[in-house]
């Protein structure tokens, strides 16, 4: 049996499971712990340990087994559907599928769901529809979107009973939804929250910020950390409290923060920002939410793809100089 196995300490008596696992030396993330539980890879004292048993509190002297290559449990593998987009081949990224659900790393530029204004562009929906189609499935039922121009994980549903749960659960916000982005300046401090009162124009399609006491106006929060900075610029993470649209893109911009690459929330200074991006530079990075079907815990992450990987890197050349 090949794998790792680890005997609890004093100073991690009384963690969870799942975090646990998680930490920096063993699994490295709880995305990857919440998969090693859902595939039945983890032992605690030599008993089987689910997902259900994620919040398990550990005890000093319990041995904790990783069994990587138990037979059956192997992790399904991310699938590319290959679709033509104005005459070029693109890649739908499936990050996870089962019966319930299917998990997508949605590429910039495409749309997540088909909008009625914009009818003849692609889609994720669509090229699902069409995936599902070809596996003799029914089609996906949405359960939120992202931004056109937005990269980063999506979640479909592939049956009504899931979508419900799923949809409940971002309703009152149960699900974690966390975005990386690259923003002009340094935002200060280097963590905290951001709470705006914002609605949405249906003439000009943008969010607006707003009185607190207009009728029309919903809170937004969003709690956000400073992963690294460059000059002028920074990478960030920010973990959406509320889900209103555009969110992210129009808080970080009333801070003076506008994100780089940014088309439709600047005006005045920003048209001149010195960096050349062609798209906003935010990419949903992590989702975690209870699986419809079980209850269970489950996460999943998107590195940032090979135009936000440049960016950074750039940036630091940049810097060095």
């Amino acid at each position: 049996m090949s794998g790792s196995q680890w005997t609890v300490g004093a100073s991690d008596a009384g963690l969870r499971l799942d975090k646990f696992l998680a930490a920096a030396g063993r699994m490295g993330s709880r995305a990857r712990a919440s998969a090693a539980l859902q595939r039945g890879k983890v032992f605690v004292n030599g008993e089987e340990a689910g997902p259900r048993t994620a919040a398990r509190r550990l005890a000093a002297g319990d041995i904790v087994r990783l069994w990587v290559d138990r037979p059956g449990t192997a992790k399904p593998r991310p699938d590319r559907w290959r679709f033509a987009d104005r005459g070029e081949a693109r890649d739908l990224h499936i990050v996870f599928e089962d019966d319930a659900l299917i998990v997508l790393d949605k590429p910039a530029g495409l749309l997540a769901v088909p909008l009625e204004r914009r009818g003849d562009a692609a889609s994720a929906y669509d090229e699902l529809a069409r995936y599902l189609r070809v596996r003799r499935q029914r089609r996906p039922l949405v359960v939120h979107r992202i931004d056109r121009d937005t990269s980063g994980l999506v979640v479909f549903a592939k049956r009504a009973d899931a979508q419900r749960t799923l949809k409940e659960q971002f309703k009152r916000r149960k699900a974690e939804r966390v975005y990386r982005a690259i923003v002009y300046g340094h935002p200060t401090p280097s963590a905290g929250t951001w709470r705006d009162h914002l609605v949405w124009d249906d003439t000009a399609l943008v969010q607006k910020e707003a009185h607190p006491r207009d009728p029309r106006a919903k809170q937004a929060v969003s709690e956000y950390r400073v992963i690294e900075t460059f000059d002028g610029a920074s990478l960030i993470e920010v973990r959406l409290v509320t889900g209103k649209r555009n969110q992210i893109r129009l808080q970080a911009r009333l801070r003076g923060h506008t994100l780089v690459g940014e088309q439709r929330y600047v005006y005045g200074p920003d048209r001149l920002r010195p960096v050349a991006f062609p798209r906003q530079a935010l990419h949903a990075y992590r989702l975690e939410f209870a699986h419809p079907a079980s209850g269970a815990p489950v996460a999943f992450e998107a590195p940032l793809p090979d135009d936000l990987v440049e960016l950074v890197a750039r940036l630091r050349r940049s810097q060095r100089r």
